[in-house]
């Protein structure tokens, strides 16, 4: 700091001096310029007082009144005399101080005397320097010849010497005076608050900062410094507490996966070859607000199991573009690093055109695909037009993601969910090298339910067995093939699909100390949502039918009906993101959830207290989390699900080991945490009495509970789901025999072989 305050003070010094330089230079200059005019100026006048009286007597021809004239007009500031030269350029009379200075004609005088004009100039005579005004002398319109007058300049110099000098040192004393305060304010503003944030990094470098969000303390004046320094030294605390760990799991004699262990598996199986992952949804959208844009992140479990993964292994991750500002921010080929603050891979965006999107997304997406796989009392709708529409998108898919690839060799492709059934044979078919993969993050029905659809044979393809099964006696009913059910595998000609199920999961935050001032910071919460209640709850959905939030509000009814002592101290936050709200059944399930919500409200309300609270906005990850941690209890009471990987999140976000998690047996979650107090969505009785459980557990037994779930998410989380998934890719026998040009194949969750 010492050397940075001496370099600034010898920047300021030579700017000082430089600054007054050129500030007394021009002032110079200035003074010169006016003093000249002002000597020419009184030449001039006097060249043209004398001029009359000299042309009288020179016409007359007598030398001594010339001389007496010359001699009267000579007592001027400055003048060294006057000379007259007839018009052959011969010297007539001249002042007897100019008689040792003009030995002959100066050439001034031969330029008047043949262009009849007044001419001026600074000349020097007998080295020093003079300024000469000539003008012409007439007599009723006869040449005479020419008047000069001759003044001497010296002292122009000496004055402009003056005038340099003053200057300087006035500029110098108020440079002098502002550098100073200029000095003072940067030590005061900026070098304070740089002592402060090297105290602080020298802190986060000897490890005595908690492992909290960081912040840099006041540098507001550098924001993009005090951004990459945030970002720097949250990786820096990132990779600490990563090697803590490692460490502590090496010496428990533990393997717990990390995103660390799994960047390093992932390269040494896949060597040159990189990762891509496809979805429908992008992890980051560029959204105009006014005159500004914000970046965020969609809510999606799928997002939420996917980018830790990229973020640990890098990669390339194609999807539809669907911000408004999306288009600012990508470079020539659609491509932007991600995420914005700490890139770590590659966003490949794609655009639909409102056709494709209508068709293929809202029509045989989620009015064909969705209810068709969710047993949830929705009849499916399935369009000729739709299906076409879902073709071409699929195609349009895989020539951006081949074209990504191009430059691959061995590339792993994860295609994500039922947007894509058709996808994998796709690029099977261009690269059949590449080890691609489907996961499917809804359930599969029977093959009863899936008959309904009228391209059965085309489509197929988990979370959990049941799923697998499911799959695979569908594609034994509809597609000749050889089914082998203890390897679950599906032969056809010569192409093997594997199916195994893969349990999705989430990113466990590190170990940490519960923080102390959890009760306050649960207090300013409730306070800011206006919430006057002891106990609280919390559901986080997207607004679907499948979710079962009309039904978590019955058993809430039902639970304040049975448990009247709880009305006025239970509030249940239910999070419900607008979803699809272009298809008529999600638009009128908005209105219904919302109707719901206040009936129940209507009925019980009193004072300030309200039952239920419905935010019907999306919510960041970061506005979700502290609802997690002042939940008493979190509902999730899906109808049908593939996991819900909001059960998961809710348990590792407990770091303080309490809270109680209500689960439907109909969540793909369901079959790893038994833990959670297990419900029928369609009992409502049963399911408010587990509320009332919830609240009335003895600690003892919800710490047990959250510590056996905890327990089991730690080891089976996000980074070990993607490691056990690109094993198995890797392990695969892959030979490079073009298929047979016969039907699509159907999708599949492994694929061996093309």
């Amino acid at each position: 700091m010492r050397l940075l305050s001496a370099r600034l003070i010898v920047s300021l010094i030579v700017g000082v001096i430089l600054v007054s330089l050129c500030s007394a230079g021009y002032e110079a200059l200035v003074g010169k310029r006016a003093l000249r005019r002002d000597l020419q100026h009184r030449a001039e006048v006097l060249a043209e007082s004398v001029a009359g009286n000299v042309e009288r007597d020179l016409d007359r021809d007598t030398t001594q009144a010339l001389r007496r004239t010359v001699q009267r007009f000579g007592n001027r500031e400055n003048l060294i005399g006057v000379a007259v030269y007839n018009s052959q350029a011969a010297l007539v009379v001249e002042s007897k101080e100019l008689q040792p200075l003009l030995t002959q004609a100066p050439p001034i005088v031969l330029q008047t005397l043949r262009s009849n004009q007044e001419t001026n100039a600074f000349e020097r005579l007998g080295g020093e320097p003079v300024h000469i005004c000539v003008v012409p002398l007439q007599y009723h319109d006869k040449f005479l010849g020419v008047l000069a007058v001759v003044h001497n300049a010296t002292y122009i110099r000496a004055q402009i010497l003056r005038i340099w000098w003053e200057t300087f040192f006035s500029a110098l004393a108020y440079v002098v005076l502002i550098a100073l305060v200029t000095l003072l304010i940067v030590r005061w503003s900026i070098e304070g608050p740089i002592a402060r944030t090297a105290h602080w990094m020298r802190t986060l470098r000897t490890g005595r900062m908690p492992s909290t969000r960081i912040g840099v303390p006041d540098v507001e004046l550098f924001r993009p410094l005090a951004r990459e320094v945030a970002t720097f030294a949250e990786s820096l605390n990132n990779a600490r507490t990563a090697a803590e760990r490692e460490a502590r799991l090496r010496v428990e004699g533990q393997s717990h996966w990390t995103p660390q262990r799994l960047a390093l598996d992932v390269r040494s199986r896949l060597g040159t070859g990189n990762l891509f992952v496809v979805s429908n949804r992008e992890p980051y959208m560029h959204v105009r607000r006014g005159k500004s844009v914000d970046v965020r992140v969609p809510p999606s479990g799928l997002i939420t199991a996917m980018e830790p993964i990229l973020r640990a292994c890098s990669g390339t991750w194609v999807a539809q573009a669907t911000g408004s500002a999306d288009r600012d921010f990508v470079d020539q080929n659609d491509r932007l690093p991600v995420p914005p603050d700490d890139p770590h891979y590659t966003l490949r965006r794609l655009w639909l055109t409102k056709e494709e999107e209508e068709g293929f997304y809202y029509g045989f997406a989620n009015e064909g695909l969705w209810p068709l796989c969710h047993i949830a009392f929705t009849r499916p709708i399935f369009r000729e037009a739709d299906w076409k529409q879902y073709q071409a998108v699929n195609r349009k898919f895989a020539d951006v993601l081949l074209e990504e690839m191009q430059d691959t060799e061995k590339p792993v492709v994860l295609v994500q969910d039922y947007h894509f059934a058709l996808l994998p044979r796709m690029i099977k078919r261009a690269r059949p090298e590449a080890r691609v993969s489907i996961f499917w993050h809804i359930p599969w029905p029977n093959p009863e339910a899936f008959g309904i659809c009228p391209w059965q044979r085309v489509i197929v393809g988990f979370h959990i067995q049941a799923h697998c099964n499911n799959f695979l006696e569908t594609t034994d009913r509809v597609v000749e093939s050889r089914i082998n059910w203890e390897h679950f595998t599906v032969q056809r000609a010569d192409h093997t699909t594997t199916v195994h199920p893969f349990p999705v999961s989430v990113d466990f935050p590190d170990e940490a100390d519960p923080d102390p001032s959890a009760a306050e910071t649960r207090s300013a919460l409730l306070k800011s949502l206006d919430i006057d209640a002891l106990f609280v709850g919390i559901g986080v959905d997207r607004v679907d039918y499948t979710k079962g939030i009309l039904e978590r509000f019955l058993a809430v009814e039902r639970f304040l009906e049975k448990y009247p002592r709880y009305q006025g101290q239970f509030t249940f936050i239910q999070v419900a993101a607008p979803s699809r709200s272009h298809l008529k059944r999600y638009h009128d399930l908005e209105a219904e959830i919302e109707a719901e919500a206040n009936r129940i409200n209507w009925r019980f309300q009193r004072d300030k207290w309200r039952p239920i609270l419905l935010l019907n906005r999306q919510q960041s990850h970061e506005e979700i989390q502290p609802l997690y941690k002042a939940a008493d209890l979190c509902l999730v009471t899906s109808l049908h699900d593939g996991m819900n990987l909001v059960a998961k999140e809710f348990v590792a976000s407990r770091n303080d080991e309490s809270g109680v998690l209500v689960l439907s047996i109909f969540a793909g979650a369901a079959h790893e945490l038994p833990d959670a107090l297990q419900v029928n969505p369609y009992d409502i009785d049963r399911m408010a009495e587990a509320i009332r459980v919830a609240l009335e557990m003895d600690p003892e037994e919800k710490q047990a509970r959250m510590q056996r779930m905890r327990r089991l998410l730690r080891e089976r989380n996000i980074y070990r789901w993607a490691a056990s998934l690109i094993t198995e890719l890797s392990e695969l026998r892959l030979d490079y025999e073009p298929a047979a040009p016969d039907r699509v194949e159907l999708p599949r969750l492994h694929d061996s072989a093309a």
